[in-house]
């Protein structure tokens, strides 16, 4: 009974987790759209006047121009391409889960962050409520990691190794394992879906699932590149199974 009882505590806290999620990329999305299509119609009317006009600006002009140019990258809209990429949204469905991911892990890259008011508002309350829920989760699933450490050690005890030994060998086996699954293989998939150097993917991954998210490697931001749909959502799932494995090797 108690193990179904913990079962069921877990599936619950697993999918209203991922829920929390859902819901926070659907708000942030609702929240965000209309205003970042209105800063990509300004860029593109930006980029259109300097091109008609360039040959005639002033230096205040000019500098103006750079500001202005500045101040739309710091905000996530980069006027390059045709008009057709500014159709593109940094704020569909598969981005936003991807920013919720990123809230609630704190990594927090900062390419990508709310404008308006009302965006801004629900992120601290989002962040307030969702961090404790991750670190509820990350412990959690650290848990279920840790029985199988046990169910490995208690074989290897039954094939008459000893106590000290099958510590080693478990953390060994969930080093290595962890490495492969959640550092090394994604590099490669990095490599070929960014365009990254394979240490770029390493690097990348290790920064990620560390926490310290510079922000100067994030995934699918590159307008000359195409992605499949929910290519970042599969980023994040990633993210906060590879940190519940971080979790884990601190337990051990």
């Amino acid at each position: 009974k108690a193990m179904c009882s913990g079962r069921l505590q877990t599936a619950l806290l697993v999918a209203g987790y991922f829920v929390y999620l859902l819901v926070g990329a659907a708000v942030f999305q609702a929240l965000e759209r209309t205003a970042e299509r209105q800063e990509k119609r300004a860029a593109a009317q930006m980029k259109e006047a300097f091109l008609q006009n360039f040959t005639q600006l002033t230096v205040a002009e000019m500098e103006q121009f750079m500001a202005d140019l500045i101040e739309a990258i710091q905000n996530g809209v980069y006027p390059v391409g045709n008009e057709s990429q500014f159709e593109e949204s940094n704020w569909d469905f598969s981005n936003s889960f991807f920013f919720a991911g990123t809230v609630v892990s704190t990594i927090g890259y900062g390419t990508l962050h709310p404008k308006t008011a009302g965006g801004q508002i629900f992120c601290v309350f989002f962040a307030l409520f969702g961090i404790p829920l991750n670190i509820v989760f990350l412990h959690r699933v650290g848990k279920m990691l840790s029985l199988l450490c046990k169910k490995l050690g208690k074989f290897l005890y039954e094939k008459g190794m000893r106590k000290k030994k099958i510590k080693f060998l478990t953390l060994l086996f969930f080093l290595a394992t962890g490495i492969l699954v959640f550092l090394c293989l994604p590099s490669v998939f990095f490599q070929i879906t960014e365009g990254w150097s394979y240490s770029e993917g390493i690097y990348f991954a290790f920064i990620t699932l560390s926490t310290i998210g510079f922000g100067d490697y994030v995934v699918g931001k590159q307008s000359d590149r195409k992605y499949f749909s929910y290519y970042r959502v599969l980023v994040a799932i990633w993210i906060l199974f590879g940190l519940a494995w971080i979790a884990l090797l601190f337990n051990l």
